[in-house]
């Protein structure tokens, strides 16, 4: 598949800053995948989907939309690409359908945004006034308007922040089913759980700098321990061995264990992405 952005080499600094808040970062990301952007508060991630959505211009280094200077795109770009800010913002006095009608003006072509309503369970809520919802509630309008113009390329800022487990499924769900359709997602979370069920790769940045790019598989490899542990009830206490996972299958110890005893569980060592980001990133996880 084609790259949906290629990032050269990517610096950024605010006016009053003293500082580059990017620092001569690269990545690309590929078309039809969920990309997963992640780092602390204040590593620059938020900046940097500001920049790739077109609302920061002054960047220097070289940015790539489908193999054209994103800086050379006018308004057109906006009529492919949707943005879902972690803080909501909606007109409170109007009802969730006013907001949606209101939106979907902005735009040629859209979605049908009330059976999207339906899916994220706000349909009977259609016409109640925003102001009167609740967080959760306000997040999954979030969501819904960020897919108004049935984006090629979607940028989500913590999706499912505020969200009981049900509705984080749903939206969890809708992403995975707009990646199926061919489209390309950009993510920015602090929920590891996120990225473990929806992202193909993802980059780790901290200080305005990358310091982990892979796929979530090859991370948990590679950050995780060649070993294997189980758990085993030995004169009814439960005890635990580890033992390394090479040749795991002609380990006689390991083989003798089995047999032995009667396993209660059994892990691999492989490590939690929350683990990862602290070690990647230096920091507790916010």
């Amino acid at each position: 598949m084609a790259n949906a952005f290629e990032i050269k080499n990517l610096v950024f600094r605010y006016p009053k800053n003293n500082e580059d808040t990017i620092k001569n970062i690269s990545f690309t990301v590929e078309e039809g995948t969920i990309f997963g952007f992640l780092g602390p508060s204040g590593a620059g991630k938020s900046t940097t989907q500001r920049i790739l959505s077109k609302l920061l211009e002054s960047y220097s280094g070289e940015i790539l939309y489908f193999g054209k200077d994103l800086k050379n795109y006018g308004k057109e770009f906006y009529e492919e690409v949707g943005v879902g800010f972690e803080m909501p913002v909606h007109f409170n006095k109007l009802t969730a359908m006013e907001n949606l009608n209101y939106f979907a003006g902005l735009y040629k072509n859209n979605l049908d945004y009330e059976a999207l309503l339906s899916e994220v369970g706000l349909y009977e809520a259609r016409n109640q006034l925003v102001g009167e919802y609740s967080k959760g509630m306000k997040v999954r309008l979030n969501f819904v308007r960020a897919l108004l113009n049935n984006p090629k390329m979607l940028f989500l800022d913590e999706p499912t922040a505020g969200l009981d487990p049900k509705n984080a499924k749903i939206v969890k769900d809708l992403i995975l089913k707009f990646k199926k359709e061919g489209k390309t997602i950009f993510i920015t979370t602090h929920l590891m759980g996120d990225v473990e069920q929806l992202c193909d790769n993802v980059i780790f940045i901290r200080g305005g700098k990358v310091t982990e790019s892979s796929t979530v598989r090859d991370l948990k490899l590679r950050y995780g321990k060649k070993e294997v542990k189980i758990e085993y009830y030995d004169n009814h206490q439960l005890s635990s061995a580890i033992y390394a996972l090479e040749h795991i299958g002609e380990n006689k110890e390991f083989i003798q264990a089995l047999q032995d005893h009667s396993i209660e569980t059994i892990h691999s060592g492989e490590t939690t992405l929350e683990d990862i980001f602290i070690q990647v990133t230096g920091d507790v996880k916010e």
